[in-house]
């Protein structure tokens, strides 16, 4: 077959080798063409991962964006804080300087009260060996007056213990500025005044320690008025009521003289 029909045998060939031609130019065709897509489904994704990662990116951005607007309010909240703190501080610092200020004179003033109180409470005096309680006035008055008399002033002091006995009637001092103003009457002539106030004494106060004295000065006083037989009657009484006194020994010694 092949010495008889050599045409035939190279269209054969020829035929056979455009075949695989054929084949393998189908071959690479459908090769290249698989490469391609699987090439652009590669793209596609690595788009869609640059896309998402470029979203992500855009958010993350956008949150620390926020988180650091949200850190500068913080700290712009953080130093208010402080400084309402530091304001607060000094607040409290100068309440306490005003508290301490307001104890202080509070404490000064309470300090005064008690003073002025003070000057108005009674407080125990002894006087004529007499021991009470009197009032800061009545004690001020009552030395006031005598001082009078002991400068020798008998008109001005018999004023100041006159107005002692009508401003203070229930006075500890009572039957000594009787004694006082019975003098200070004596001393101006003004004997009736003088008993009767040296009388004032003996009834208010018969055991008081000036009590031998005033009756001695009635007795004076009763001589002086030219009334005898009513000096002998006080002279006699005044010794026996006050017999161990010195009045009492003065007394008998004037009764020698009377006539």
């Amino acid at each position: 077959m092949s010495t008889r029909h050599p045409q035939l045998r190279v269209v054969s060939w020829v035929a056979r080798a455009a075949a695989v031609a054929l084949v393998a130019s189908a071959s690479v065709a459908h090769a290249g063409l698989f490469d391609d897509d699987e090439a652009r489904r590669a793209i596609l994704e690595i788009r869609q991962r640059i896309d998402t990662n470029a979203q992500q990116i855009t958010r993350l951005s956008g949150e620390n964006t926020e988180l650091r607007r949200s850190l500068l309010t913080l700290q712009s909240q953080i130093e208010s804080l402080r400084a309402d703190q530091a304001t607060m501080r000094g607040q409290n610092e100068q309440l306490q300087r005003d508290l301490s200020e307001l104890q202080r004179r509070q404490k000064d003033i309470a300090q005064g009260v008690d003073e002025r109180m003070r000057q108005f409470e009674p407080a125990k005096v002894t006087v004529d060996g007499v021991e009470f309680n009197a009032k800061p006035a009545e004690k001020t008055d009552y030395e006031a007056a005598l001082a009078v008399f002991r400068q020798g002033d008998f008109n001005a002091a018999q004023n100041a213990f006159n107005g002692f006995v009508l401003k203070y009637p229930q006075s500890g001092y009572l039957p000594s500025a009787y004694f006082w103003l019975g003098n200070a009457q004596y001393a101006n002539r003004a004997y009736k005044e003088a008993i009767v106030s040296f009388k004032a004494l003996l009834t208010l106060a018969p055991t008081h320690a000036r009590a031998p004295e005033a009756a001695l000065a009635i007795a004076n006083c009763q001589a002086e008025l030219k009334d005898t037989k009513a000096a002998r009657k006080t002279l006699e009484d005044l010794m026996k009521a006050f017999p161990q006194s010195e009045a009492a020994a003065a007394a008998r010694e004037r009764l020698a003289r009377l006539k």
